[in-house]
């Protein structure tokens, strides 16, 4: 029996990365089936550019230097690390054209697709999270 986590990525900060990616990595290596939606402000954290430098919460800027100190792998390693495990990434489709942006723009990898393409595999998911 697969076990299934689906994620909704609708936030762009660091903190938010580092939420999405460690869920959905420590649910891969638990072998569950792990697909993410990335939507509105959550395609930042798969933008090739914007994952670089993906702003921390006003007044936790001093949590920068506690990710170093406790070697916590950056958002491309996590990225990198998800995708090896075999988490699936699907961009949303309608924010990308509200936004103007092409699949180009993104991680290597992702798949392009709407709401129904992620509520397919959400209906038999086990576990939902929204961040």
């Amino acid at each position: 029996m697969t076990n299934r986590t689906a994620i909704i990525a609708a936030n762009g900060e660091l903190f938010d990365a580092y939420k999405v990616f460690n869920i959905a990595t420590a649910a891969a290596a638990s072998e569950h089936e792990v697909t993410i939606f990335f939507t509105f402000e959550g395609l930042n954290l798969i933008h090739k550019q914007a994952f670089q430098q993906l702003p921390l919460p006003a007044g936790k800027e001093h949590f920068a230097e506690g990710f170093k100190q406790a070697n916590v792998p950056e958002i491309p390693e996590l990225i990198e690390m998800a995708q090896e495990l075999g988490v699936k990434f699907i961009a949303c489709q309608m924010t990308m054209d509200v936004m103007g942006l092409e699949e180009s723009a993104f991680v290597d990898g992702i798949e392009v697709g709407g709401a129904v393409t992620f509520l397919e595999f959400a209906k038999e998911a086990d576990v939902t999270l929204t961040f």
